[in-house]
């Protein structure tokens, strides 16, 4: 028998789960099954959608109202906390809704742009645009001054909603259109009509929704419009992936109740989209921290709240399990959780596992885009275990191919750019048909700008393509050596990028982040490198560092500020 925990059998090997999920799969997709799939014909192009589904945001609004008293939002930093009930949060929103529509004239396809910190104010705002079928842009919150100012403009927003420390970094400048804040009006907004029922005109399945930014580390931001079928595409398929994982894996009786720590901003999916629309839609507490990550606080919460869920980046992951206070905290309740955005390596998961055991047989690794609305292939539990350098099976609904420059598919094995199919698309960017062209192709299939490849049905990725470092006519993929060198006991992050020379195009540089009290020598780590990777792809150039990486929302390390030089603070700000 096999244990599901470990994914091994009686024999001690990891025995592969993929033959009895395809099984699980068929069955729940099937003709009458539970997800049932069928093909439609959307945006002009024919592609397979679930046969049963919302057909807007809204109604998932008006159906969480029925949890009633039960928890939504628990917003701590530890010390003090905000408690939301749905019913709290429903008569929230419809009366905020109401305010955006008789004061400030927001119709449906309007935008209300949002720049903040995690706040309820952020999430009923959200909501209370979504009921009128208007579009909540989230701007991020991490922008500087003209940053805020370039999105308010592209977005053109009927009203801006924003917390005090955004509106200061604008210097005083008029923002140029109407603006709530958050601390001066807010609070007032949710009473002015408690009792209102919530909007109720037609939302068609591909209006747009949201506009989310793309992460922008080279360029300017492009706003990626996400539509309600992208949005309850992506609510389908968590759905279906958690249905089989229990299909799999049946959940021990008296398990806890669900309950999920939030540390990812609002302003990009994994806050957004796997937290706060999936919460909504499953009727399950999300409980947020407030602020910069602290270990600390979240090992606190995670005990004190139960906290069963935990979506993370790969950075955040580490900066719990290597924490020196980490054995002082009870983490057993964890049972599930996972992340993408930047790769996990093989050692991150294995002490993930000894950090949090009860997360050994459910945690995941997936990889998406915002353009694709979050998620396109997912890998958990045991065939983590048995593939842990993989991103995963594609999931319902969503094809993933490989393609060279000239759009053509690749066979398995053969390294080229990843592209993605399926009613998760994102609709355009706003206002950017150039980009848009570029980047949704013919039969809406989605250029994602990574390279990778398939393997038994699998996606393996190998870098980004801005990424790729040319060197003597070899391409050598950063994410391998940085997975190699974070191998290393001493080295925390690593980062690798190409710089300019004569003969050979460009050569391979290292920076790095060493661990506290370690004793690193660059002539070892290089020889560590030599022991699995090929003589060009080890670095003959090094930085090393004791600050963080600089980061965006995503997780991803903006390598452009380390072209430059830049020693940028870490991604987890507040």
């Amino acid at each position: 028998m096999t244990d599901i925990a470990t994914g091994t059998g009686p024999d001690g090997q990891i025995e592969d789960p993929t033959p009895r999920l395809l099984e699980i799969e068929a069955a729940l997709a099937a003709p009458g099954g539970m997800f049932e799939i069928h093909e439609e014909v959307v945006l002009g192009e024919p592609m397979p959608v679930f046969a049963t589904r919302m057909e807007s945001l809204r109604e998932l609004l008006v159906n969480s109202l029925g949890f009633g008293e039960s928890d939504y939002l628990v917003f701590t930093d530890g010390v003090t906390e905000r408690r939301y009930s749905f019913r709290e949060h429903g008569r929230a929103v419809a009366s905020v809704a109401t305010v955006l529509r008789d004061r400030y004239g927001v119709q449906p396809g309007d935008r209300v742009a949002i720049v903040g910190a995690n706040s309820p104010e952020w999430i009923i705002t959200f909501w209370a645009t979504i009921a009128l079928g208007a579009v909540a842009v989230g701007l991020n919150g991490w922008w500087s001054g003209p940053e805020i100012q370039y999105g308010i403009e592209l977005a053109d927003p009927r009203v801006l909603v924003a917390d005090r420390k955004r509106l200061d970094r604008l210097d005083g400048a008029d923002p140029g259109v109407p603006t709530i804040v958050m601390e001066d009006d807010f609070e007032a907004l949710t009473r002015v009509a408690p009792d209102a029922p919530l909007p109720d005109q037609p939302i068609d399945e591909d209006d747009p929704a949201i506009i989310l930014f793309t992460s922008g580390t080279t360029g300017r931001p492009k706003g990626a419009v996400h539509t309600h079928r992208n949005a309850l595409a992506l609510l389908g398929i968590q759905f279906f992936h958690g249905v089989r994982m229990m299909t799999l894996m049946p959940p021990e009786a008296g398990s806890p109740p669900g309950c999920n720590l939030v540390s990812s901003p609002l302003f990009h999916v994994s806050g957004l989209h796997t937290a706060v629309i999936t919460f909504l839609a499953t009727g399950q507490k999300s409980v947020w921290t407030v602020g910069r990550f602290d270990p600390v606080t979240v090992m606190g919460l995670i005990e004190r709240e139960q906290i069963t869920n935990w979506s993370f980046t790969a950075t955040t992951l580490h900066r719990i399990v290597t924490h020196p206070d980490v054995g002082n905290y009870d983490l057993t309740s964890l049972r599930s959780g996972g992340g993408g955005g930047s790769p996990f390596s093989l050692k991150l998961q294995n002490q993930a596992k000894e950090v949090f055991p009860n997360l050994r047989s459910k945690m995941g690794v997936g990889y998406g885009l915002t353009e694709c609305t979050a998620l396109a292939t997912l890998n958990a539990g045991p065939e983590l275990a048995l593939f842990p350098d993989s991103c995963g099976r594609p999931l319902p609904t969503v094809a993933v191919e490989i393609r060279d420059p000239f759009g053509v598919a690749l066979p398995d094995g053969e390294e080229g750019e990843v592209c993605i199919h399926g009613p998760n698309i994102m609709l355009e960017y706003w206002r950017n048909p150039e980009a848009t062209a570029e980047t949704i192709q013919p039969g809406r299939w989605l250029r994602s700008g990574d390279i990778g490849w398939m393997e038994g049905g699998r996606l393996y990725l190998a870098s980004r393509k801005r990424d790729l470092i040319l060197r003597g006519g070899e391409n050598v993929y950063p994410v391998e050596i940085e997975q190699r060198l974070e191998d290393h006991d001493g080295v925390i992050e690593a980062a690798v990028i190409g710089v300019d020379h004569e003969d050979l195009g460009q050569e391979v540089k290292a920076v790095i982040v060493v661990a506290p009290d370690a004793e690193v020598d660059t002539e070892e780590l290089a020889g560590f490198c030599a022991e699995t990777l090929a003589y060009f792809k080890v670095p003959v150039h090094w930085e090393v560092r004791t600050e963080p990486l600089p980061r965006n929302a995503s997780g991803k390390v903006v390598k452009g500020l380390l072209m430059e030089g830049t020693n940028d603070v870490a991604f987890i700000e507040e």
